[in-house]
């Protein structure tokens, strides 16, 4: 069951959507072991990714360096490096006293440059298979919501989908696009598979909505996730697991039209619906 109920009021259609807070279940898998990589620098990526996404929000505090050193499984010094590193951004400040520690203050909006760079680090077999992995982990969190999930776990995913079509800017879709997966994946109710579908959101999310030459349709993006929280409010898991096996697809057509696109320095018309 999600651990996330919204507050806010039946959207109109033309105004934007507060998502909410991200809930524990979410949240604990940002802290989770780091891989055998430059970890001052790894951490940076996990913080500011899950800042860009709203894992991480405004006024969020984040837990103690000692919490944080030993749930990363590095040093404090290497934890510190990379705190510097988010405070020289202007993402985290840390404040002193009774009440005090590291907290987030601004969400990164994605810059254009550096998702270029990031999308032509990616071959097109590469983008075809985070398809695949995105359908094999979203399909099957689809199909157990489908089984699993309560009618408040339900209204929160067609809450999220109108909040896509409600954003008004690349990085308000990025986030809303990216919590509606990571609600698929907690109606789950899998930890395994919701800190699989963290870690393709955390690598894909700025790809899709920073718009280089042939922006995604948000509107259409809205429909098709309404369509797949109305399969799983209706308990049907093959409905559920067809519509985001069909989502993703065009998702990644999408991703690989973009990359192929910048490469000929043609923009022309797109290939992602």
């Amino acid at each position: 069951m999600s651990e996330i109920e919204a507050t806010t009021p039946e959207p109109t259609a033309t105004s934007a959507i507060d998502i909410g807070a991200i809930g524990g279940a979410v949240g604990q898998h940002v802290y989770r072991a780091l891989p055998a990589v430059d970890r001052a620098e790894a951490i940076v990526n996990r913080l500011r990714g899950s800042i860009s996404l709203g894992v991480l929000r405004p006024g969020d505090r984040l837990p103690s360096e000692a919490e944080m050193s030993e749930s990363f499984g590095v040093s404090p010094a290497t934890l510190r490096d990379a705190l510097a590193q988010l405070r020289d951004a202007g993402l985290v400040e840390t404040r002193r006293g009774r009440n005090g520690g590291t907290f987030v203050v601004d969400t990164p909006e994605p810059a254009r440059a550096e998702v270029e760079r990031k999308l032509a680090a990616y071959s097109v077999a590469e983008l075809r298979d985070i398809g695949d992995q995105r359908s094999a982990i979203s399909g099957m969190s689809a199909r157990l919501a489908a089984a699993r999930s309560s009618e408040r776990d339900a209204a929160r995913l067609t809450r999220l989908a109108q909040a896509v079509g409600a954003a008004d800017s690349p990085g308000s879709r990025t986030r809303a696009h990216s919590r509606f997966w990571l609600e698929l994946a907690v109606a789950a109710q899998s930890q395994r598979l919701l800190a699989s579908e963290l870690q393709l959101q955390l690598e894909i999310g700025d790809l899709l909505w920073t718009p280089l030459t042939h922006p995604l349709d948000h509107a259409q993006v809205a429909e098709s996730l309404t369509e797949i929280a109305s399969a799983v409010a209706t308990h049907d898991a093959e409905a559920a697991s067809s519509r985001v096996k069909e989502r993703i697809r065009l998702d990644s057509f999408h991703l690989i039209d973009e990359k192929l696109t910048l490469a000929l320095g043609q923009p022309e018309k797109g290939l992602n619906s």
